[in-house]
């Protein structure tokens, strides 16, 4: 006789819903145990949102941070040693495979297809509205982008 644990046919569905929620509790978790170093809120988040790692694979971030001179039409470079450092967070906390298995066209996270999928309801018009301009400006409808928040609730877009 088996020693293995059998289940209702009807707890299936139950225990596999719940270990879905704790994984996404454990990811918002481990999000909030490394928060970004002040060097990337003071160098990165001076021009535009704090991206957050899991946004982006390893090396689409590991790409961008060599190419920082041409950083998508204006010259960002550090020093080396900031580099590094925002580097390293960056590329030690960015997505598992589960969360973005493909890298982006030009390493944009506006263009990877969970950003897709996620806002495939707003219209071209409402991207090109005055209070938001592109699609790279989060906190123009998240309110909660700067602390890695992007609850739908907790979306309003600008008229």
């Amino acid at each position: 006789m088996s020693t293995a644990l059998r289940f209702p046919l009807h707890l299936h569905g139950f225990i596999a819903i719940s270990m879905l929620l704790l994984s996404s509790a454990i990811d918002a978790a481990d999000a909030r145990k490394t928060p970004p170093p002040p060097v990337y809120l003071a160098e990165c988040a001076a021009c535009h949102a704090a991206f957050l790692p899991r946004m982006l694979p390893a090396t689409s971030w590991q790409r961008l941070m060599r190419t920082l001179p041409q950083h998508f039409g204006t010259d960002a470079s550090l020093d080396a040693t900031t580099a590094k450092e925002i580097e390293a967070w960056l590329v030690g906390n960015a997505a598992a495979a589960k969360r973005v298995v493909e890298t982006p066209p030009e390493d944009r996270i506006s263009r990877s297809r969970w950003f897709t999928r996620q806002h495939d309801e707003i219209s071209s018009a409402t991207w090109q509205r005055p209070a938001i301009k592109s699609r790279s400006n989060c906190s123009a409808c998240h309110r909660t982008s700067d602390q890695g928040v992007f609850d739908e609730h907790d979306v309003r877009i600008p008229k």
